[in-house]
């Protein structure tokens, strides 16, 4: 079994995975920081129009055995980038 999250190929369990919303275990309400194991779909991204991106679906299997996906554009920031972020809005707005 390839456990490359970054595998072209994905893994078996990321077939039944069920969309989380919001971006937790649809089960148990886990956040991906207790996935087992982790799968980024990155031969398909989704531009975002108007703000030059992409995002990638990101498949993750449960420490309850719940295999779940969301949008990596869904995904939190941690608080370092949301701090950093909102140290430039305010540098800029000054």
């Amino acid at each position: 079994m390839d456990t490359n999250p970054f595998s072209p190929t994905p893994p078996d369990w990321a077939i039944k995975a069920t969309h989380g919303v919001p971006f937790c275990c649809p089960t148990c309400q886990a956040s991906p920081q207790a996935a087992k194991q982790v799968w980024v779909n990155r031969r398909s991204p989704v531009f975002i129009e108007g703000f030059n991106r992409r995002k990638w679906q990101e498949f993750y299997l449960c420490e309850c055995d719940t295999p779940w996906w969301g949008w990596s554009s869904d995904r939190e920031l941690p608080d370092w980038l949301q701090e950093r972020n909102a140290r430039q809005d305010a540098a800029e707005n000054n």
